[in-house]
């Protein structure tokens, strides 16, 4: 069970969490005054932390966003600086603490148009926040697109205005910001793309809310970070050996040899103890030379499912991957349906990657059903609307409920992959990882992810964590290679990533 209550945990919020979040710490005791001033003061701070002295332009909303704007305003213009500021609403229509920091605000109020862009060096967005649910319009939307056709630089409050927080869609047009302060804690909309990429540096500022609130609202989805699953991690016992470790059997095409290499590397490097690369006869000799630490089984070409069957008796073999490099074309397609269906039957823990997803791409209601035990899938977004077409036709660019609606289906953990990679499970649980770098973004990168999932599973980890960890150490691997990465240094590079990461965090939760 995660604690929520962990300030390690990265928790997600919602728009509406967060204003259940905001309603909560006002039962709790904290008066939205002190909660608005506080939002305000962390962004004035931020906002001196990173500029010199410049003429700021602040753009004030209707809702609590813009009474967050009157805040920064008032405290920019006590230390100094040049402040113009602009409102974009009705006076009556504010909430009570916004209408006192307007008040409070005492300077003047210029019209809202874009003529109050000139000789601004700075714009501080207070214009909407992360609950807004449709494009700008009207003045709001003149006002953005000439911020973005004159370039200046923007400091957005919550969220660049214009962005779903929960989604992170562009609803229409949104200026870009060199910085986003938000409190208490992150929205979903702050990882997903292409939000990530619209709010610049992300400060996340305490205001406040007290930490207890969290238990009160029942929250189901993550940043990804080690703090939720390194407990869990299975490093290596002095007392233990090579079977303790797990046993993993990869299935491997006939043409494509290469992918299902990498993916068995891949399962290796992260600690299976033993791993199986299970081919067909004619590309046997291939396999063998190529693999040394990897056994090579050969499966005769005229009853390869019933060999691949006949391999899986052996209890040890605890983990399974199917699809990298399987085949697609005529008789290989039915070949890799039949060895998804037998490897699924075993109950073992399966990962579903590339082709034996694809594979399904005509019934994948036969490749649901046949899910009985742990199983992970690994689509990316083309495979994802293969086997998914309802959900993607309904939720289009909603990645979080995609993935979650997919999960639930399917009765897997579902790792949507992309550079804001979501994992999700069947009972809701979501994961949004951020640390994945654009070098990932080269063929064969997501067939050594699968063998990292399968050889976390072989060693006992639940499907969650382990593909959320898998997920994380793929990441920081392309982070530590850097530009000029390919997918053979992925499994190369482990060890080490995993050597830094096992002395910080066992360091960090002995101080703990």
């Amino acid at each position: 069970m995660i604690n929520a209550l962990n300030p390690n945990i990265q928790l997600l919020l919602t728009a509406s969490e967060m204003g259940r979040a905001d309603k909560a710490a006002v039962v709790a005791g904290v008066p939205a005054i002190d909660l608005m001033a506080a939002a305000g003061k962390a962004v004035a701070d931020a906002v001196l932390e990173r500029w010199s002295r410049c003429s700021v332009l602040v753009l004030c909303g209707p809702g609590n966003n813009g009474g967050d704007g009157f805040v920064v305003a008032k405290i920019l213009k006590a230390a100094g600086w040049p402040v113009r500021l602009a409102f974009l609403g009705s006076v009556e229509k504010l909430s009570p603490e916004a209408a006192h920091f307007y008040q409070a605000w005492q300077g003047e109020v210029e019209d809202y148009s874009v003529n109050v862009l000139d000789q601004s060096d700075l714009v501080i967005d207070a214009m909407f926040g992360a609950g807004l649910t449709r494009p700008l319009e009207g003045k709001a939307r003149d006002m953005v697109d000439a911020i973005i056709a004159r370039d200046i630089p923007v400091c957005a409050i919550d969220v660049p205005s214009g962005l779903d927080g929960s989604r992170g869609a562009a609803l229409g047009l949104v200026a870009p910001a060199e910085l986003t302060v938000t409190f208490f804690r992150k929205k979903p909309g702050h990882l997903l793309l292409p939000g990530r990429g619209l709010c610049g540096k992300l400060v996340v500022a305490d205001i406040g809310i007290p930490e207890m609130v969290l238990n009160e609202l029942n929250l189901q989805a993550w940043e990804n970070s080690p703090e939720l699953w390194y407990e869990n991690y299975p490093w290596p016992r002095l007392e233990g050996h090579k079977f303790h470790r797990g046993h993993a059997v990869v299935f491997g095409g006939e043409n494509l040899t290469g992918a299902s290499r990498l993916t068995a590397r891949g399962a290796m490097r992260i600690g299976a103890g033993l791993v199986t690369l299970a081919v067909p006869m004619k590309a046997w000799a291939i396999y063998a030379t190529a693999m040394t630490s990897v056994m090579v089984a050969k499966l005769e070409q005229t009853q390869e499912a019933e060999d691949f069957e006949e391999l899986l008796f052996d209890p040890r073999h605890n983990a399974i991957v199917v699809g990298p490099g399987a085949g697609l074309s005529g008789f290989e397609r039915i070949r890799t349906r039949k060895i998804v269906l037998t490897a699924l039957a075993t109950g073992r823990a399966t990962v579903l990657d590339a082709d034996a997803l694809s594979a399904f791409s005509d019934d994948p209601q036969t490749l649901f059903d046949a899910i009985v035990g742990p199983c992970v899938m690994t689509p990316h977004e083309g495979e994802f609307a293969r086997i998914f077409s309802g959900i993607n036709e309904h939720h289009a660019g909603d990645k979080l409920p995609r993935a979650r609606l997919a999960a639930k289906l399917s009765r897997a953990v579902v790792v949507l992959k992309g550079a804001d990679t979501v994992i999700a499970s069947p009972d809701g649980r979501a994961i949004i990882n951020s640390n994945a770098p654009a070098y990932l973004a080269t063929g064969g990168s997501g067939d050594v992810l699968a063998g990292f999932i399968a050889g976390l599973l072989a060693q006992g980890m639940s499907p969650l964590d382990a593909a959320s960890a898998a997920v994380w150490l793929h990441g920081e691997v392309g982070n530590d290679v850097g530009i000029g990465l390919i997918a053979d240094d992925l499994p190369d590079h482990l060890p080490k990533v995993l050597s830094v990461f096992q002395k910080y965090y066992l360091e960090r939760f002995k101080n703990n």
